[in-house]
């Protein structure tokens, strides 16, 4: 319980220094969304040609790539953690709008801001946990149950980095909401006016 109420005060802490950077912070994430993006494409692009790989060699040359599940199963991780910030940045992922929509625009705005911030303190504990988790791989050398024995750690850290950028993101998109005039959307959250801005 205690560890809850100091990622509590993490979070108030992170957000009070979010507030004060808000542009700043917004143009970084939106630099680490993207390469992380082109580097989860990568490992998607290599997974699907690992998997090709070992599909030849096992039933062409009755010669099987050791490993192979697991590592593929190890790269999903941080495929998808590497992308899920930049998915909230284009509001990508799928919601429950319905009721929502439908809602008074004041009483939407409210909504959206609880269920941010909401969303901003579930991840970042769900960050804190999962890097406990990280750290704990890496302490102890966790690998794989069978040959080649893969390192499980950078697979467990893709966890918590990207629950952290999300948690990020969310913050961002309710600075928004709840203060437009100072927070304008091309400032701190429109991923594409920041990214054009930067070139």
């Amino acid at each position: 319980m205690l560890e809850l109420l100091y990622t509590a005060i993490v979070v108030v802490v992170a957000g009070i220094v979010l507030t004060i950077l808000a542009t700043r912070a917004g143009f970084l994430l939106a630099k680490i969304e993207h390469y992380l993006t082109y580097a989860a494409t990568a490992i998607i692009v290599f997974t699907m040609v690992f998997v090709c790989a070992e599909v030849v060699m096992r039933y062409v040359f009755n010669s099987p790539i050791p490993g192979h599940l697991e590592g593929s199963e190890l790269f999903v991780p941080i495929i998808v953690f590497f992308a899920i910030s930049y998915t909230q940045s284009q509001r990508g992922h799928v919601g429950m709008t319905l009721v929502i929509e439908n809602l008074p625009p004041r009483i939407k705005r409210y909504t959206e801001i609880t269920t941010l911030l909401l969303s901003v303190l579930t991840c970042a504990v769900l960050s804190y946990f999962s890097y406990k988790h990280a750290y704990s791989t890496w302490d102890y050398d966790g690998v794989t149950m069978s040959p080649p024995y893969w390192r499980v750690w950078p697979s467990a850290a893709a966890v918590p980095l990207g629950y952290m950028l999300i948690a990020i993101r969310l913050y961002l998109q309710a600075l928004h909401l709840i203060a437009p005039h100072l927070y304008a959307e091309d400032d701190v959250v429109e991923e594409s006016h920041l990214m054009s801005s930067a070139e």
